[in-house]
């Protein structure tokens, strides 16, 4: 993408006053956007996003500037005005360049930006019809493509000069269900680190009528009771609720500032020992994977929770020299205008041994949460709140009428104590996640699970 005289040059500029790191990132994203809202287009977008971040290390102090000038004398020049705001004379050297991960991580086999605007509207049409079919009260649905080809170059002191391209591509359909005094929706939206090929991995008539399914079910639901009670959750997006209440905390990102309710417990039970969660970003054309991360790193398989002893955080470089451990494949950013930090990639419990027939057996009163929704999360105490798209009443063993309005608050170490069934039917869910590096693409994932109790906000 760039010259290697022109990446030295820049990277000797940013040496000049005594920073002990530099590292160019360059990257070159086209996107595509297909909106269909009722079987009509509405929306069919292209664009190009193209430049350039340079990041110097001062001891523990970062300094970091972006540009969408890649020019060499506007690298160069802006090397030299970051390195200013330090005086001193040089200390580092370039080490000789390597690919630190020379291997690919996925096939793509359709490249999306090679597919016609005419293919992809009719896949989108055919499951907008599919929703319509389901029931005549599906009153509107929204059917999405989104596929993206990055590329980036990712070249720093220490030796390191990997290229990476980076196809993604996502269906999203959304499904309203109407009668004469409410609205209520259904939503899915499954991708991944593939081109066009994504239709022949998933049936987008059958998620659209699932979507459908959903609005219709919930149209007609009774409103959630409220209080403390055993909750399963649903395999699949489930996991989100690990992923934000659990998985953030988890990141370096906390951790290094002593703002995660799980900093300095490595080696500690700090979950059911029926709980292993893992983070894994190689994956093959799993959304969240890399054959790196955005410092170049490769990305691994990290074991965060084993049988509830914690075994890992997610460590980025700089993260990683406060905390004294080395990066673990986890720096993450959505584009140059951010400098990278420890993220999470494809974050999953792993499964365990009930079925999820068991679980719900042996649930003698409680509630089924069959489809997570969105919530929020403090790093710093675990505290949570998620939304419950669609969930059930379970009594005397059986799943029974459908609720709305559930949510579901709590702690997530208290939660991770208080898991008790694990199933075996593990299933991933794509998602974009938001941090201070920006908005990335995320799997969530886990067998179904039941929490022996938790607080359930609704109406009671």
């Amino acid at each position: 993408m760039l010259k290697r005289s022109v990446v030295t040059h820049v990277l000797e500029a940013a040496l000049e006053t005594g920073a002990d790191f530099a590292e160019l990132y360059v990257e070159q994203t086209k996107q595509n956007r297909l909106v269909m809202v009722n079987q009509a287009i509405e929306t069919a977008a292209s664009g190009l996003d193209y430049g350039a971040g340079i990041r110097l290390f001062f001891g523990n102090r970062v300094i970091y500037a972006f540009s969408n000038d890649t020019s060499e004398a506007q690298l160069v020049r802006l090397a030299k005005d970051m390195a200013a705001t330090i005086k001193g004379s040089r200390l580092s050297r370039i080490q000789p360049f390597y690919d630190p991960a020379p291997y690919p991580l996925h096939t793509i086999v359709q490249m999306p930006d090679t597919i016609a605007k005419k293919q992809k509207a009719e896949r989108l049409a055919a499951a907008s019809a599919a929703a319509f079919a389901y029931d005549t009260r599906i009153s509107q649905t929204r059917a999405t493509f989104i596929d993206i080809t990055k590329q980036v170059l990712i070249v720093n002191t220490e030796g390191v000069w990997a290229e990476d391209e980076r196809v993604r591509s996502r269906f999203t359909i959304e499904a309203v269900a109407s009668s004469a005094t409410e609205k209520q929706s259904g939503y899915l939206g499954p991708g991944g680190s593939v081109g066009f090929e994504l239709f022949s991995k998933i049936n987008a008539e059958a998620e659209a009528r699932e979507a459908a399914r959903i609005a219709v079910t919930m149209l007609g639901a009774k409103p959630c009771p409220a209080g403390r009670m055993p909750v399963v959750i649903e395999n699949g997006f489930g996991g989100v609720i690990f992923h934000e209440a659990c998985g953030h905390s988890l990141e370096a990102t906390a951790v290094a500032r002593n703002a995660s309710v799980f900093a300095g417990k490595l080696g500690q039970q700090i979950a059911s020992p029926l709980v292993t969660a893992i983070d894994d970003g190689t994956i093959p054309n799993a959304w969240g994977s890399a054959r790196m991360d955005d410092e170049g790193t490769p990305t691994r398989r990290n074991i965060l929770i084993e049988n509830g002893i914690l075994r890992s955080y997610l460590v980025d470089r700089m993260n990683g020299k406060k905390m004294q451990t080395a990066p673990t494949g986890s720096a993450r950013r959505e584009n140059y205008r951010f400098a990278p930090t420890s993220r999470m990639t494809n974050t999953f419990i792993a499964p365990g041994k009930s079925t999820p027939e068991q679980i719900i057996q042996d649930t003698e009163n409680g509630l089924y949460a069959r489809q997570m929704g969105g919530g929020s999360v403090d790093p710093a105490t675990g505290a949570f709140n998620f939304a419950v798209l669609e969930a059930y009443r379970i009594r005397n063993g059986k799943i029974c009428e459908p609720l709305r309005g559930a949510t579901l608050i709590g702690k997530g170490a208290e939660v991770l104590q208080k898991i008790d069934y694990v199933g075996n039917n593990l299933k991933r869910a794509q998602g974009m996640c938001g941090s201070i590096s920006g908005s990335i693409p995320t799997d969530v994932g886990q067998p179904m699970i039941r929490v022996s109790e938790i607080t359930v906000g609704g109406r009671g």
